[in-house]
């Protein structure tokens, strides 16, 4: 096009290549102060202060919609210029749990990056860290790992993966069913493999740790082959790969792994569907409505081949030191939720009936008596936490330190700050996830004594991080209070009772 004899189109192409290249410049103060990182796929602009370096929203997978919802993660479209990364990245879709926001964004590919303010010479040990919320709700951004990354010298990383409906979805014939979950996370790896040291971290000495979902997701990248070389040390908060709910039948303790023929044929006939495509066209917000369904990672997969509890079991994992480690109170954080109403202690035998069958409910009973409170549910909380979340971490430092270097620790503050709202219940003591006050700053007041923990936490995730060993010579380590030291785990929680009955 020609106006005035001047040919517009060249002038306006001109243009908009150099302002590109000018957008592709980092003015001298920008690249002194580290806000800006070069990435394999482009340069990010983040939050510089005198302690930390933040930087949000970096995508480390094409946006999973369209033809990629479903598919294994798809490499990231390189981009000009520098991209803002001072905005954590978006919770990826999921419905409203425990007051945590409902979320419809499908493009939710995306990590966060914290650092020291300070710049070193030598890489910092990096901690990349999986979240929780039972595969179906949470993301990266909740977690502030400030703490983490000042106090320990390292390079700290939160990644997203897709939950539910579309992380765990399965279908007849869909490659990679029930584990797209599993493979966004081992994308996140890969990325920090190659661009851990534009942030001044050490690619060679990566910590995958992760709570609940995510520690159970750091079981199963232990267990995956695809991970090979993604992680030299791994740490599984609340998350033993054994971990049991109980099933519809008395005595029926099932654990969170199906097998992807099981996951496809739950898939199959979803939503009225006959087809991928189909199911491919819905939105968001029609997914939702069944996202709760799909919750279970599958083995049988090429992520997963095999079932994590055999792979525990028989030594194929990969042979990395390993953390592994729960809170005291582990189940006083389900039990309101599974019973809303308190549980009259006339009751608590007929209930102890139906989840262990009449055959152990007097000798459950007997070993762990009411409190006459009236309330049952205390008592079916700790009955519960010693069966299927204790014995099970028991277990796991157990049948991995056969083949690895194993440290154990367990949560034991009886007044831990509660970190979500939460029902009415006797006594929450040190439940499921109330660890993560410790090592992340969620805005609780903490009192001196748990800042005295806080401290000395954080200081051992690190030195775990740096080292593999997290400075303690007790088989399980008891953090609480005025009373952090070594504790004889497996009689407390009376794992020997338990392998004697189940």
């Amino acid at each position: 096009m020609r106006l005035l004899g001047v040919d517009v189109k060249r002038i306006l192409t001109a243009a908009v290549t150099a302002a590109m290249a000018c957008a592709v410049l980092v003015s001298p103060a920008a690249a002194d102060s580290g806000a800006v990182v070069r990435t394999d796929k482009g340069a990010v602009r983040g939050t510089v202060t005198d302690t930390y370096r933040t930087f949000g929203n970096i995508p480390f997978a094409a946006p999973p919609v369209g033809e990629n919802r479903w598919r294994d993660p798809q490499p990231v479209t390189p981009w000009q210029g520098v991209r803002d990364a001072t905005t954590p990245a978006p919770l990826c879709a999921q419905t409203s749990q425990l007051g945590q926001p409902a979320s419809e964004t499908e493009d939710c590919l995306y990590l966060n990056v914290t650092t020291p303010a300070k710049k070193t010479a030598k890489p910092r040990p990096v901690m990349v860290w999986i979240h929780g919320g039972g595969f179906t709700s949470g993301g990266a951004s909740m977690y502030d790992a400030r703490w983490l990354a000042t106090k320990n010298d390292a390079v700290v990383v939160t990644v997203n993966y897709r939950l539910g409906a579309f992380g765990f979805f399965g279908y007849p014939g869909l490659p990679g069913s029930g584990a797209f979950g599993l493979a966004d996370q081992q994308a996140a790896l890969k990325w920090v493999q190659r661009n851990a040291r534009a942030f001044g971290g050490n690619a060679r000495n990566v910590t995958v740790f992760g709570e609940s979902a995510g520690g159970l997701s750091v079981c199963a990248q232990l267990a995956s082959p695809r991970a090979a070389g993604l992680f030299a040390k791994a740490i599984i908060q609340s998350g033993p790969c054994g971990v049991t709910f109980p099933g519809s039948a008395p005595g029926e303790f099932l654990n969170v792994w199906r097998a992807r023929a099981d996951v496809e044929k739950q898939g199959a006939g979803t939503l009225g569907c006959a087809d991928i495509a189909c199911l491919r066209a819905q939105p968001v917000s029609k997914l939702l409505t069944v996202h709760d369904q799909f919750a279970s990672p599958a083995h049988d997969t090429a992520v997963l081949p095999i079932d994590p509890v055999v792979a525990q079991r028989t030594g194929r994992m990969h042979h990395v030191p390993t953390l592994v480690g729960t809170t005291h109170d582990e189940m006083t954080l389900f039990a309101p939720l599974l019973w809303p109403q308190p549980v009259p202690e006339a009751g608590y035998r007929a209930l102890l009936a139906g989840l262990f069958g009449e055959q152990h409910a007097d000798r459950i009973a007997a070993r762990y008596p009411v409190n006459g409170n009236d309330d049952a549910r205390d008592e079916i909380a700790r009955v519960l936490t010693d069966k299927s979340w204790s014995c099970t971490s028991q277990t796991a430092r157990k049948e991995l330190g056969r083949h690895m270097r194993v440290s154990g620790y367990e949560f034991a503050d009886p007044d831990a700050p509660l970190i979500v709202p939460l029902p009415p219940f006797p006594d929450y003591k040190a439940y499921h996830a109330s660890e993560l006050a410790m090592l992340f700053d969620f805005g609780v007041q903490l009192t001196p004594a748990q800042r005295e923990v806080s401290d000395y936490m954080i200081a051992a995730w690190g030195r775990f991080a740096r080292t593999g060993d997290p400075g303690w010579r007790s088989e399980v380590q008891s953090l609480a209070p005025g009373a952090i030291g070594g504790t004889d785990f497996a009689r407390d929680h009376q794992c020997g009772f338990w392998s004697s009955i189940l």
